[in-house]
């Protein structure tokens, strides 16, 4: 979904950048107003981790690849507003340092990586946790879901983008989500597998999902 240069119309790509600039700005804003002093070293980290994790391809079927976008792991450990921020940072070191997406078409990556791909699985995560149980699994399936719809969404954002820069949306929409609907099976088996150990190490970290019970008779 790393969009490059020349994929995308210029109305689109200044759109998107003005939208990328707004909503950067609101998250450093409000991120600055709700991070706890504590969880600052944690931002750093999620980031480095997100960034390295993204380098990592693994094979999709058709000669084509995948990667872990991290977005919704984000959004758990941080909540939406710093989880935009850690991905569009993730985003523009990509794009500067490597290259990775066109430096024109930045903003339009933010919008479909950063934006989307953290405000849906938010909005999923809060739906799914008003009706399923408080249960450490239920909390997890939750996740796995939410991190589902983000790689899904984001891959509907960037067509719709490429739509709206003259490509046939009838085609490259179900080409785009048929694609990653498949590489989001990875995403959330990942972001399942990493929130779970988080979970085990410190459940602190991980709020809405009830740690797991410790063993009847085991020492405190």
């Amino acid at each position: 979904m790393h969009l490059p240069d020349g994929f995308v119309s210029d109305p689109i790509n200044l759109a998107c950048a003005a939208l990328a600039v707004g909503a950067c700005a609101i998250a450093i804003r409000r991120t600055g107003a709700t991070l706890a002093e504590r969880q600052v070293p944690l931002l750093g980290m999620t980031a480095a981790f997100v960034f390295a994790t993204q380098m990592l391809n693994f094979p999709i079927a058709g000669g084509t690849s995948g990667h872990f976008l991290g977005a919704t792991f984000a959004l758990v450990l941080l909540g939406p507003w710093a989880a935009c921020l850690v991905i569009s940072l993730v985003l523009a070191v990509q794009c500067l340092l490597f290259a990775d997406g066109g430096l024109s078409a930045l903003g339009t990556n933010i919008v479909t990586m950063a934006m989307v791909a953290v405000l849906v699985p938010a909005f999923v995560l809060a739906l799914l946790r008003a009706v399923l149980p408080r249960s450490r699994g239920a909390g997890l399936a939750a996740i796995a879901i939410a991190a589902w719809c983000s790689v899904v969404a984001a891959s509907a954002a960037c067509a719709t983008a490429l739509g709206a820069s003259g490509y046939p949306l009838d085609l490259m929409l179900p080409a785009m989500i048929g694609v990653h609907a498949v590489i989001a099976v990875g995403e959330a088996l990942i972001t399942t597998a990493i929130v779970s150990a988080v979970l085990a190490a410190r459940p602190d970290l991980v709020p809405g999902i009830a740690p797991a019970r410790p063993l009847a008779g085991a020492v405190a």
